[in-house]
């Protein structure tokens, strides 16, 4: 596998760092779709929008271990109005998004050398989403996402 960006990692302590993959980009929803070519492909009420990036390097592992996190990531409100409760009975919609490999530190025209390739990116993408359950965009399709943003809550979730 292909190194990713280090997590953090005291100077001198020895440690070695651990090495990020798969990248999902969370949001708390209180409804989300998409469209492709002006027709709704996919739509959701309450629940997650998850946009996945698969990078380079990345393998099922991976995948698996990024699927189990969000689908246990306590998120939403409570009875007391606490973000404690996990995803539950509600409902995730997952959308490929390679662009958040993109990497804009040289120059303003961000280099996407370290997402996967679509072959390479698409059956993780599928296995993601049956893991979760999940409706989905169309892999590799320009898309048309809406959402209403529950909170709003956005986390970025790494593996």
């Amino acid at each position: 596998m292909h190194g990713g960006a280090p997590s953090s990692c005291p100077v001198g302590s020895g440690c070695v760092p651990r090495l990020k993959f798969v990248r999902a980009l969370v949001q708390r929803v209180s409804q989300a779709a998409v469209d492709v070519e002006g027709d709704r492909v996919a739509q959701i009420g309450p629940g997650m929008l998850v946009l996945l990036g698969v990078r380079v390097g990345d393998g099922e592992a991976e995948c698996d271990r990024l699927a189990e996190k969000v689908a246990k990531l306590r998120i939403f409100d409570d009875a007391e109005g606490r973000m404690n409760e996990p995803l539950g009975e509600r409902e995730i919609l997952c959308v490929s998004q390679f662009t958040l490999y993109g990497d804009a530190h040289k120059g303003n025209r961000p280099s996407y050398v370290q997402a996967a390739r679509p072959e390479d990116a698409e059956p993780l993408y599928d296995r993601f989403c049956e893991r979760l359950g999940a409706k989905k965009g169309v892999f590799g399709a320009c898309m048309g996402v809406a959402l209403i943003n529950d909170g709003p809550v956005t986390l970025m979730v790494e593996i």
